[in-house]
């Protein structure tokens, strides 16, 4: 089997079969990959009001019917109970378990929420001739929470995470041209520059993903990030909810330029 996927349904098929357990990112260039969240019934409208409120990080690409686990507008034959490489069960806020599927733990009134990745924004990155050093390093990049508060919602609240990706300073206006016209999908940088200003204290040392250099021709760039809805599950101490792992996004079948302004 081919080492990369270019296609999202074979892709999903291949995790749905356990042939594959590795990081999306790379794989099924030219398609959105989205964040998934799983919450119960009773919380999902706050939730998704939540992620309205802070579109900027947690942009909604679907949301589904109570206990349906299909999102037919991104794919015919999703299903989000196995259809990413791997998932996070989180009990009271605190996370418990990792898994391959979420089948025995799907509810008559689980709703499952698609929010938008920046992982969406590589194809034309690549295209428009932007290196992408994190996609070399087979790695989802670093991720940090920050001194920014999101929008609250009901029980929903915390700190703006960010991603951070370094890029050559003589691509930085391309890159931004480029993710500006993704405003479903994260959009442009919301800080360039200094960590300091975002209260990040040491770039080797993030709270999600993995640490990436800053080369001394490279400006550090950073964007709202999907993991803003996870601190804010984590903070809500719901009783039950359900993320994808680090790195293992649902893929879909819908093309990334259709989301391009």
């Amino acid at each position: 089997m081919s080492s990369v996927f270019d296609s999202p349904r074979a892709l999903r098929q291949a995790i749905r079969a356990g042939a594959f357990t590795g990081l999306t990112t790379g794989h099924a260039p030219g398609y959105v990959q989205a964040n998934l969240a799983v919450v119960p019934g009773e919380f999902a409208a706050d939730f998704v009001a939540f992620c309205a409120a802070n579109a900027r990080a947690c942009p909604v690409l679907a949301v589904g019917e109570p206990g349906a686990p299909e999102f037919p507008g991104l794919g015919a034959d999703i299903d989000v109970r196995r259809d990413l490489p791997a998932y996070r069960v989180y009990r009271d806020g605190r996370h418990v378990e990792t898994t391959p599927d979420i089948a025995s733990l799907w509810r008559p009134d689980s709703v499952a929420v698609a929010i938008g990745c920046w992982f969406s924004m590589e194809d034309a990155l690549t295209r428009a001739g932007v290196r992408l050093r994190h996609v070399e390093l087979g790695i989802q990049g670093p991720l940090f929470r920050t001194n920014r508060p999101s929008a609250s919602v009901g029980r929903f609240g915390g700190p703006l995470v960010v991603s951070m990706r370094p890029f050559d300073r003589r691509a930085v206006p391309t890159v931004k041209e480029v993710t500006g016209r993704f405003p479903r999908v994260h959009g442009g940088p919301l800080h360039e520059g200094s960590a300091d200003v975002l209260g990040i204290a040491d770039l080797a040392k993030p709270d999600f993903g993995e640490p990436i250099d800053v080369l001394p021709n490279e400006q550090p760039l950073y964007w709202g990030c999907g993991l803003t809805a996870l601190a804010a599950l984590e903070l809500s101490e719901i009783p039950l909810f359900i993320t994808h792992a680090p790195g293992a996004m649902l893929v879909t079948d819908i093309g990334n330029d259709s989301l391009a302004d």
